[in-house]
């Protein structure tokens, strides 16, 4: 691990899957008390998971909070993380969307009613400061398939190659500890895809559907799923970590996957959604999109555990331009913070 992670304590990106989560967008309404609520609850959020997780010690309760681009200008203004940005929408045979979005609380554990409390008590605090944008309430299915009948995050890293491929270190000291993740909700057509013959599923997914042993390479068509979901740089595989969860409303008919992926470098994630919806080549699109749909797509920054907790709820964001006069000063002047300035509270968090 990067030695500058050693005085920082990342937020659970890299926490196993579970039987139950909510993934919660929202954004931000206008004016400054909309921000003060946010930034208290950013301070106050680990105290509040500790509350509601002490009622099961065996639950697992976690609560990943994610910021996205304009957000973060409102809360925190400069230095920015340095790879955040909104999500790029993506048109290729099929439309990956860009939807609003301003936090994420992604809120896992092995029982929903723990994730319901959490969420409940998170949106009591931001009551009149924020607007729901999706909530979706996520369940493990049978052994950990999709409603579509595969198996879902055969590939994951686990343990450290999970910390690997999704904290940030050197790269961007100022956020070390750090973490990037995209958000996208996809509807499934199930009565046309249960029309599929079971063969040609395995060959759009890549793996077989009951053993769930990956196809050979050359079973696998070049527009499999995971053929155009694995990437490499310089000849290394670049990870991400999935916690993709079904979902469904069987009144409305509705079901689907709410993917969640987790990655240092937004990029990775990117990459792979441009190899789905437009193709590797341009063209060989996965043809998983025929039968699943992504109507939101979102993107946010995952600071550190110790950043949240260091958090001042009233302080005004720092202008970039004032931040830009401190880098242009000798390093005497400089006070050696980790990049959040006059966010961070007097002292240093342990």
């Amino acid at each position: 691990m990067d030695a500058v992670l050693s005085s920082v304590v990342p937020q659970p990106v890299a926490t196993r899957l579970t039987k139950a989560a909510i993934f919660l967008v929202v954004t931000l309404e206008p004016g400054r008390e909309a921000e003060s609520a946010v930034r208290k609850l950013c301070a106050d959020l680990s105290g509040l998971l500790r509350a509601v997780g002490f009622r099961d010690l065996e639950g697992g309760l976690s609560c990943v909070l994610g910021i996205g681009s304009d957000a973060w200008d409102r809360l925190f203004g400069a230095p920015r993380p340095k790879d955040l940005h909104p999500f790029r929408e993506i048109r290729g045979r099929h439309h990956a969307v860009a939807t609003p979005g301003d936090l994420l609380f992604h809120i896992r554990a092995t029982r929903m009613d723990l994730c319901f409390e959490l969420a409940t008590q998170v949106m009591n605090r931001l009551k009149g400061f924020v607007a729901p944008e999706d909530e979706v309430h996520g369940f493990s299915y049978f052994d950990d398939r999709d409603l579509i009948g595969f198996v879902d995050g055969t590939e994951n890293p686990v343990d450290a190659a999970a910390v690997v491929a999704t904290i940030i270190g050197a790269e961007d000291p100022d956020f070390a500890g750090g973490s990037y993740v995209i958000v996208q909700k996809y509807l499934h057509d199930l009565a046309a895809w249960n029309r599929v013959p079971v063969a040609d599923q395995e060959r759009i997914i890549g793996r077989e559907k009951l053993s769930d042993i990956e196809l050979d390479d050359d079973a696998k068509p070049s527009y499999a799923h995971n053929v155009l979901t694995s990437i490499e740089e310089n000849g290394e595989p670049l990870e991400i970590l999935r916690d993709n969860m079904p979902f469904g409303d069987v009144g409305k008919g509705e079901f689907g996957t709410y993917f969640i992926g987790y990655a240092r470098s937004p990029r990775r994630v990117e990459m792979m959604l441009e190899n789905m919806f437009i193709g590797r080549p341009p063209g060989n699109y996965d043809r998983l999109l025929d039968f699943s749909r992504a109507v939101t797509g979102t993107l946010f920054f995952i600071p550190s555990a110790s950043f949240l907790d260091a958090v001042t709820p009233d302080a005004a964001p720092v202008p970039a331009a004032e931040v830009q006069l401190e880098a242009d000063q000798p390093p005497s002047r400089r006070d050696g913070s980790l990049g959040i300035g006059s966010l961070r509270k007097g002292a240093s968090h342990e």
